[in-house]
């Protein structure tokens, strides 16, 4: 069955069966490898995208629940030569070790921001919660956070893709 997702701002068909997970879609079918799969519970965070604004864990969203939405993946957040503001702070604060969980922290670091442009360090505790890092970054990630923050209010960028308003 064709469903139309749209993922980054651009419109896909993808043949695939309703219940499929996002993140197979995203990474099989889309080759859009930011999100990773980690448990495939929805406990990790390594999958987190965003769909219509909100952080989700795409191993257990449901590609038939997404058709009306706006999805956006750690692509559509920055490329390597202009990465957002968020990537940007990350790569600055040095916030990965292994780096596995970083697409996601990053997808959820923009949800918030977007949501809330300056939150508090327990704001941000709270909303990384879902996230899994066992590589012990905690604090380098929670310093890029706030670092991005200061990013988007400085540069005005746009919710959703670090470019400028």
């Amino acid at each position: 069955m064709a469903i139309t997702l749209r993922i980054n701002g651009e419109a896909h068909e993808v043949d695939a069966d309703p219940a499929t997970p996002l993140l197979y879609v995203l990474r099989d079918d889309l080759q859009l490898n930011g999100a990773k799969y980690g448990c495939g519970l929805g406990q990790c965070g390594a999958c987190t995208v965003m769909v219509d604004g909100e952080a989700v864990f795409s191993c257990v969203t449901p590609i038939m629940l997404l058709e009306d939405s706006e999805i956006v993946t750690l692509e559509g957040l920055g490329t390597i030569d202009n990465p957002g503001p968020v990537q940007a702070a990350f790569i600055e604060k040095q916030a990965a070790q292994c780096g596995y969980c970083i697409p996601g922290m990053i997808v959820r670091a923009q949800a918030l921001l977007q949501k809330n442009p300056a939150p508090s360090d327990d704001e941000i505790r709270s909303a990384l919660s879902p996230n899994l890092c066992r590589c012990g970054t905690h604090t380098r990630i929670l310093a890029a956070v706030k670092r991005a923050s200061e990013l988007m209010q400085s540069n005005g960028a746009a919710a959703g893709r670090g470019e400028p308003a």
